[in-house]
C-alpha cells in the first residue's frame, strides 16, 4: 500500500502571553515528518501538550502552518488550487475529543448530519437522506435519533453521532483526536471497536491521537511517539511496545497503567 498522507518538515507556531503580558512564540509542532499508509490506523501518542492536536488541526487546515508541506494522495495541500480546496474536506474529516461541545446543541441530529452535505455537495435531498441513514447504520444508531437534540443522548451516543457526521461525505481519511478520553471506560471500548469495524467496512485510513497506551496497543497498526513537538520514535505497534528504543518512549510505557485487552 502507498502513502495516503505525507507530512514533510512541518512546523506550527503560535503566540502565547506570559504573566507580564509578554508575547512568546511556542513551537507546538517542530519540523515533523511522517507518512501514513493507505488503509492503516496510525496512532500518535504522547503526553498532553506535546503537540498532537495541533498536528491534527494543521492537517485539517484548522490552524496555519509556518513551514513544511502536507501531501494528501499525491497532492500538496499547502498550496493547492481552488478546486482541490473544495474536494479536500470531502475526503478528510475529523472526530473531536468532546462530542457534546463539537455538536451544535440547537441543531437536531438530522440537520447536524445534513450540514456537511449541504456545504460540500449538490446532492438531492433524497441522496442526502440515504447517506445519512447509511452513516447512522454504520455507527449503530437508529433513524429515530434524527429528530432529537444532542442533550437527549449519552456521551457514547453523541460520539457515535459525531462519527456519523464525519462519515456522511464518505471520506478516505479520518482524524480522531482523543475520541474516547471524555467517555466512561465501558463506553470507550465500544467506540474503539467501532473505529476498528469502520476501518474494515469503509476501507478507511485513520490517524488516531491518544495519550492512552492501552487503546493504542489494541487499535493501531503503527505508532509515532511525540515529545515536545517532535516525533522521537516511530515503528509498528508490536515493536514500540515490546522493543522501545527511545528513552522517552521507555519512560512513557513504564508510567502507563497495566495494559489490558479491550473487549
Amino acid at each position: 500500500m502507498g502513502n495516503l498522507l505525507e507530512i514533510n518538515n512541518l512546523t506550527v507556531e503560535y503566540k502565547s502571553s506570559g504573566i507580564n503580558g509578554d508575547k512568546t512564540i511556542v513551537r507546538a509542532v517542530d519540523n515533523i515528518s511522517l507518512a501514513i499508509k493507505e488503509g492503516e490506523i496510525y496512532a500518535l501518542a504522547g503526553e498532553s501538550g506535546c503537540g498532537k492536536s495541533t498536528l491534527a488541526k494543521a492537517v485539517t487546515k484548522l490552524v496555519p502552518i509556518k513551514s513544511g508541506e502536507i501531501i494528501y494522495n499525491g497532492t500538496n495541500i499547502t498550496n493547492h488550487s481552488k478546486e482541490e480546496k473544495k474536494n479536500y474536506p470531502k475526503e478528510v474529516q475529523m472526530v473531536f475529543q468532546n462530542p457534546y461541545s463539537s455538536l451544535n446543541p440547537k441543531m437536531k441530529i438530522y440537520d447536524t448530519l445534513k450540514e456537511p452535505l449541504d456545504i460540500n455537495t449538490n446532492f438531492s435531498d433524497l441522496k442526502k437522506k440515504i447517506l445519512i441513514k447509511e452513516a447512522l447504520t454504520d455507527v449503530g444508531l437508529q433513524e429515530s435519533v434524527l429528530d432529537l437534540y444532542p442533550h437527549e443522548f449519552s456521551g457514547g451516543q453523541r460520539q457515535r453521532i459525531a462519527i456519523a457526521r464525519a462519515l456522511v461525505l464518505n471520506p478516505k481519511f479520518i482524524i480522531a483526536d482523543e475520541p474516547v478520553s471524555a467517555l466512561d471506560a465501558s463506553i470507550q471500548a465500544q467506540i474503539i471497536n467501532l473505529f476498528k469495524e469502520l476501518k474494515k467496512q469503509r476501507n478507511l485510513t485513520i490517524l488516531f491521537i491518544s495519550h492512552d497506551l492501552n487503546v493504542i496497543r489494541y487499535l493501531a497498526d503503527r505508532v509515532g511517539i511525540m515529545y515536545f513537538g517532535k516525533i522521537v520514535e516511530e515503528n509498528d505497534t508490536l515493536s514500540i511496545f515490546n522493543f522501545p528504543k527511545n528513552d522517552y518512549t521507555k519512560t512513557l510505557l513504564n508510567s502507563a497503567p497495566t495494559l489490558k485487552t479491550i473487549s
